[in-house]
């Protein structure tokens, strides 16, 4: 239900303010509005405006549209005829167009801003282990590093530090990452991503660099059980500790999660510490489908030291006019990104498996609100900038393709051909039909691999 409801109202927000960019400057260009609408198919609700505009909500809440007086779409009265969208002068119907995307990456640029204010949590730039023979152990950065800056970009949070190598590594350019060592001794390090191949972009690319998040010590402890899980089942309970999986000693959590990994739908024996006893307890871990191999899982989490996890945690937070200046690049970088990745796919540099579709996205909503108002705020900025990036792309039926026939008649000075138009919107319905299926078995497939 909150999966739900967080995609419904992420959609209606981001349908809305992109509409009432259209709405509004056709309004002030002196165009007719005939319907506001949110979602599309049969109109369920419908106000009627002193202006003649009609507020309606349909029945598919994916999407809406603004539907402006036109020759082209039905008979206008004389007496309208200088509110007729098609009468406008070229220029005019442009902004009406742009103003679309622009409304959704400026209301990216305000949810930035008050996330800045108002701090957004993430979690310090420490380096874990260093993978060997990669590009982070050939530059010598070390484990208990905190990263800096990269190329003179300050990067407070580690998430601030993958999108920004992320940018660097669709370019697979050199970078120069300036570092602190554990014990306080300024570093700088050059970092090459020349060598990294297209497949890995895909999924977690830090680990191709060799860069892992450092991570204290986590006892194999046992903190919060699922539900009716395998680990409640066998009569396993929070605090009790795992001595021995299989007969093996176990120092960290990590090692009891390779053995129940390993084995899927066989018994595992635990010897388990509660209080004064020692038990022998039993458990047959689930086989769940991950990236096409079967893995165990038994439904438990550790116990987590809240202050060592507390010591790894930051808050970036700045002043409303620095905050202004921060919001304005994060949306650029993020347009900028979305770009590059979309060109790669293009070009067959980055896989299409990086396309998400309706049901991704709304299990990110659900996941994110889940997570607390600053992460779901930070999951709308983000949709907002790729709705708005995606709305600019010259494909026809899309914004940017309506840009892209309006600059031909700027240049030829003369309205494209009502054959072109057609031409254009067959190609377009191709396009985006190919997408949406890729993107749709993107979600598909991340479904049943889990």
């Amino acid at each position: 239900m909150i999966t739900l409801l967080a995609f419904v109202a992420a959609i209606a927000l981001l349908v809305v303010v992109h509409e009432l960019g259209h709405f509004w400057v056709a309004r002030r260009c002196g165009v007719k509005v005939l319907r506001f609408s949110v979602g599309f198919g049969k109109v369920i609700y419908s106000k009627r405006r002193a202006n003649g505009t009609e507020w309606a909500i349909s029945a598919i809440p994916l999407g809406g549209y603004v539907k402006m007086l036109d020759e082209r779409e039905g008979e206008v009265a004389p007496e309208e005829l200088d509110q007729a969208f098609n009468r406008k002068p070229v220029l005019q119907r442009m902004a009406i167009v742009v103003a679309g995307p622009l409304a959704n990456l400026l209301l990216a640029i305000v949810l930035y801003w008050v996330l800045f204010v108002y701090g957004v949590p993430g979690l310090k730039p420490v380096l874990g282990e260093v993978l060997p023979d990669t590009p982070a152990a050939a530059a010598l950065m070390q484990p208990g590093e905190t990263i800096l800056s990269i190329d003179g970009v300050d990067v407070p949070s580690w998430q601030e530090m993958r999108w920004t190598l992320l940018d660097h590594a669709l370019q697979q350019s050199e970078v120069k990452v300036e570092g602190r060592s554990a014990q306080g001794e300024s570093l700088t390090h050059v970092l090459d991503m020349r060598g990294l191949e297209a497949d890995e972009l895909d999924g977690e690319f830090l680990g191709k660099l060799g860069l892992r998040l450092h991570q204290p010590l986590v006892l194999p402890v046992l903190g919060k059980l699922a539900e009716g899980g395998v680990a409640q089942q066998a009569g396993l309970q929070p605090g009790d500790v795992v001595l021995r999986a299989n007969g093996l000693e176990l120092q960290r959590w990590s090692e009891l999660v390779e053995v129940v990994r390993t084995h899927p739908g066989q018994s595992v024996q635990l010897d388990i510490r509660r209080g004064d006893q020692v038990l022998n307890v039993t458990v047959v871990p689930n086989a769940v489908n991950e990236n096409g191999k079967p893995v165990g899982k038994i439904g438990a989490a550790p116990q987590i030291d809240k202050a060592a996890l507390a010591e790894m945690m930051t808050k970036v937070s700045y002043g409303p006019f620095d905050a202004l200046v921060q919001a304005l690049r994060k949306t650029w970088e993020t347009s900028l990104i979305s770009l590059k990745m979309l060109g790669k796919m293009v070009l067959g540099d980055v896989s299409m498996k990086n396309l998400s579709g309706p049901i991704t996205i709304a299990d990110y909503a659900g996941q994110s609100a889940a997570m607390g108002l600053v992460a779901y705020l930070g999951f709308l900025a983000l949709i907002s900038v790729s709705l708005g990036v995606l709305n600019l792309l010259p494909i026809p039926l899309l914004d940017g393709g309506h840009l892209l026939y309006y600059a031909a008649e700027l240049a030829k000075g003369s309205p494209v051909s009502e054959q072109a138009w057609e031409l254009g919107q067959r190609i377009g319905i191709a396009l985006l039909g190919t997408l949406m299926v890729f993107a749709i078995y993107n979600d598909i497939t991340r479904l049943i691999s889990g």
